[in-house]
């Protein structure tokens, strides 16, 4: 099969149009046509239905899309691998973790990381489904939970808990409550129980709301819940390790917490050597030896 024309399929079939893969390729959407038909032509197939809105793969044309995908993301690797410099950290790192550990622990902390090794670019992939890193979805991910997958190199970075916030303005307010059934005075804000989440905190809320709580505030993702927490509107259910970055906010019923989640740092087996992995791999437990260390001085 022609490489030639495998690229310029992939990249008609992630633009859904010849002229605007045209523009990517720097070729005439005339050339981009002849050489779609011909690769149709050879493969005895159709690739693309064609209607006045653009180009919509078929099923044969998405059989070969999901390989020139495969392709493009080993084709990227090697291109990383090579370009990875013995002394250098430069270049793409494609980083994957769930929304709330990238917006509130992560982002906040990247400067440090773009101080020391300013040609980095990182890709921040912020979301709840678990990306395939050995397809190349990701070059590293930051999960709550043990990767599964085969051919990975992983790393225990520390062990979550969700825990009860309130700021001392909202304390000072509405009270301090000292049981479980004083939450049915208070307003409890958490995550939606449908929402992508751990076990342990979907747990912990189910448990709560059992208290006939008789206000809450359910928001899809952490930073929601800790903007609403912030603006005194109720009592959070937050992971502690957001509570690091802000010490005025008081723990809420300390006996109660859910089930320990473990963070884990997972990376292909073929990005070992990578400069940038490791640079982002020992930039994040540096940091966290630094906030176990602040919230040893603090306690």
């Amino acid at each position: 099969m022609d490489w030639d024309k495998l690229r310029i399929f992939h990249a008609v079939a992630d633009a859904g149009s010849l002229t605007a893969a045209g523009d990517t390729l720097h070729l005439s959407q005339s050339a981009v046509s002849r050489q779609i038909r011909a690769l149709e032509e050879s493969l005895d197939t159709t690739l693309f239905h064609r209607h006045a809105r653009g180009l919509i793969l078929t099923e044969q044309g998405e059989l070969l899309h999901d390989a020139t995908s495969a392709m493009s993301r080993r084709l990227e690797a090697a291109s990383a691998r090579i370009r990875d410099s013995e002394e250098e950290v430069f270049g793409e790192l494609r980083v994957t973790t769930t929304t709330g550990f990238g917006s509130l622990w992560l982002a906040p902390r990247l400067p440090k990381l773009y101080e020391k090794y300013p040609d980095l670019k990182i890709d921040l992939m912020l979301e709840e489904r678990v990306l395939d890193l050995p397809m190349r979805e990701a070059d590293l991910a930051i999960r709550m939970k043990e990767p599964s997958q085969a051919d990975l190199i992983r790393k225990r970075l520390m062990t979550v808990r969700m825990r009860l916030y309130a700021t001392p303005e909202y304390i000072e307010e509405r009270g301090l409550p000292e049981t479980l059934a004083d939450l049915s005075r208070h307003r409890l804000i958490c995550q939606q129980m449908g929402a992508a989440q751990v076990s342990a905190g979907a747990t912990l809320v189910h448990e709560l709301m059992t208290q006939k709580i008789p206000s809450t505030l359910t928001v899809n993702n952490y930073f929601g819940v800790l903007q609403a927490t912030l603006a005194n509107l109720g009592i959070g259910v937050l992971p502690n390790y957001v509570i690091e970055d802000f010490p005025r906010i008081v723990r809420v019923l300390p006996d109660v917490e859910s089930a320990e989640v473990p963070v884990f740092l997972a990376y292909p087996e073929e990005l070992r050597q990578s400069k940038r992995i490791s640079a982002f791999r020992d930039f994040v437990i540096d940091e966290l030896a630094i906030q176990r260390r602040q919230g040893a001085e603090r306690n």
